[in-house]
């Protein structure tokens, strides 16, 4: 039996020689561009209205603010067509013919991943510093309310990371059983992992640090917190889990990045504390990487 092992991260063309710029982007509205359209302004409070419940039970985000679906809707059409694809899919290509190299050397092709997605992450955290009047700051997504003191976070992180592994491993049964085991490593990464120790330490700041933080503030703070606010948090969770799975353009390994987006999402809702899905982000994919090592 082999484990299929998926590493969360937004999928970067590792083999520049081939981009073909394959995703074309949608003609976008001009309000994409407008710090309206930004990932501040999508939920609306209305002064008066009365406080609903911050809590359902099982979550403990709160949703009693009316949310603006199309604000919503194009602040993650304009981050994904933007900003994730041409970054995530042209950012090595582009280097590759600035360079005059068909081919990255590993070691240089782990650097410019970093930079890649230190960029990406960079752009997304200036974006919520857009001129608006927001609902939420970024800081809230790491704020504990009265409903959830009583949830440690810690916990949350640990309980989500072993219901992950777990299922992960379960759907790795079943797909050997169903299609045949497969090659599950990546030849590229493990190249990069191998090369020295420069770059191993890069593809650790990515994979461990970087990423988690970029796609939980994305997927998580942003859309699931918006999501959430007007509707069943099972719901919201559902939702952003396609998004999430989605924007990896992986159809080989969609219900799998479905199922992991689903249980990263209920961390957070359980906990309402980002902190608790990002570190369960990052010891998924440290795990990822450790496997892809030793393989």
């Amino acid at each position: 039996m082999t484990v299929t092992t998926i590493l969360i991260r937004p999928p970067i063309c590792l083999n520049p020689s081939k981009f073909n710029g394959g995703f074309s982007k949608p003609s976008l509205k001009s309000t994409f561009f407008s710090s309206r359209a930004s990932f501040q302004c999508r939920c609306i409070k209305h002064e008066g209205t009365p406080k609903g419940p911050e809590s359902e039970g099982f979550s403990v985000l709160e949703s009693d603010t009316p949310c603006d679906f199309g604000s919503i809707w194009s602040s993650m059409g304009f981050y994904v067509f933007s900003i994730h694809v041409p970054l995530s899919f042209g950012g090595l290509s582009l280097a590759a013919k600035v360079l005059h190299q068909t081919v990255l050397d590993p070691q240089i092709q782990a650097f410019l991943i970093l930079v890649i997605q230190t960029m990406e992450l960079s752009i997304v955290l200036l974006l919520f510093k857009c001129p608006g009047k927001p609902h939420h700051s970024l800081l809230d997504f790491f704020h504990v309310n009265k409903a959830s003191e009583e949830r440690s976070w810690l916990l949350g992180s640990l309980l989500g990371f072993g219901l992950l592994v777990s299922l992960v491993f379960i759907t790795s049964i079943v797909a050997d059983r169903l299609i045949g085991p497969k090659d599950v490593n990546n030849p590229f990464l493990k190249e990069i992992l191998l090369t020295g120790s420069s770059s191993t330490m890069a593809c650790i700041l990515v994979y461990c640090i970087v990423t988690p933080l970029l796609e939980e503030v994305v997927y998580r703070g942003f859309l699931l917190t918006s999501l959430a606010s007007t509707m069943k948090w099972h719901q919201s969770v559902a939702i952003s889990s396609l998004v999430f799975s989605a924007a990896h353009f992986s159809c080989e390994n969609f219900l799998q990045l479905f199922i992991i987006g689903f249980v990263l999402g209920c961390t957070y809702c359980w906990t309402g504390n980002l902190s608790s899905s990002i570190l369960t982000h990052s010891l998924y994919n440290a795990l990822t990487l450790f496997l892809t090592f030793i393989s």
